[in-house]
């Protein structure tokens, strides 16, 4: 053992680091998430699907047309999911997004996705949100992806022109009204005849990935694409 590694388990021993998950102690050799968090995670398998077989791409039939309907995982209330979740969106653990976009991304490109997208977008928040938190949390997990299937991603290729309430207790229509014509692309040449793929950390109805889709494609998009950290299964 050398005195850097030493050094470091002395360290850990007085400030352990925990998984973001379930919070238990990290071992030597993990980051973020621990081994068993990693294995025990509800995966989808979404991407092994055929469309007609994805039961998250029905959401969007008769809605928007896209191509691929992407989630890596389930979420599930009380879970290490929202938990993971809550850690990236509200206390600042930006790593959440990333590590598990770059997960995500070695297994689309396992499936033959990285040759898919010409551009990664995240759904963006408002500026004010954007100030009052510091960061987008999809943000960091379009920047994981990006690194794993060697595709750009771009903070600002979609702007969120007005502030809007929390979609949280609000059912399908009114999720939809309150996102409908609130975002727009700053700059058409940058999405004309591209095959775009829009990230967001949780889909529920889909209403904003689907207002989003709606003016990529008005703007000239070949065609789009949706991918999120996870999905939530409708009553």
């Amino acid at each position: 053992m050398n005195i850097q590694t030493a050094f470091a388990d002395f360290v850990s021993l007085i400030f352990p680091r925990v998984c973001l998950a379930c919070e238990e102690a990290l071992r030597r050799g993990e980051q973020h998430i621990c081994t068993n968090c990693r294995v025990e995670l509800p995966y989808t398998g979404y991407h092994t699907l055929a469309p007609a077989q994805n039961p998250l791409a029905r959401r969007f039939w008769g809605k928007v047309p896209l191509r691929y309907t992407l989630s890596y995982l389930k979420f599930l209330r009380r879970g290490r999911v929202q938990h993971l979740l809550h850690q990236l969106k509200y206390k600042g653990q930006q790593e959440v997004g990333q590590v598990l976009g770059q997960w995500y991304g070695a297994e689309l490109a396992a499936q033959g996705f990285a040759a898919e997208f010409d551009l990664i977008v995240p759904v963006p928040l408002h500026p004010r949100k954007l100030a009052q938190r510091g960061y987008n949390q999809a943000d960091s997990f379009a920047e994981g992806l990006a690194s794993a299937l060697s595709a750009p991603w771009s903070a600002h290729a979609l702007r969120r022109t007005a502030h809007t309430k929390s979609q949280t207790q609000k059912n399908r229509v009114e999720r939809w009204q309150n996102v409908a014509n609130v975002f727009e692309v700053t700059e058409s040449s940058a999405i004309a005849g591209k095959r775009i793929l829009v990230v967001d950390d949780v889909l529920t109805t889909g209403a904003t990935l689907e207002a989003c889709a709606a003016v990529l494609l008005a703007a000239g998009a070949q065609e789009v694409s949706i991918a999120t950290i996870a999905s939530a299964e409708l009553a």
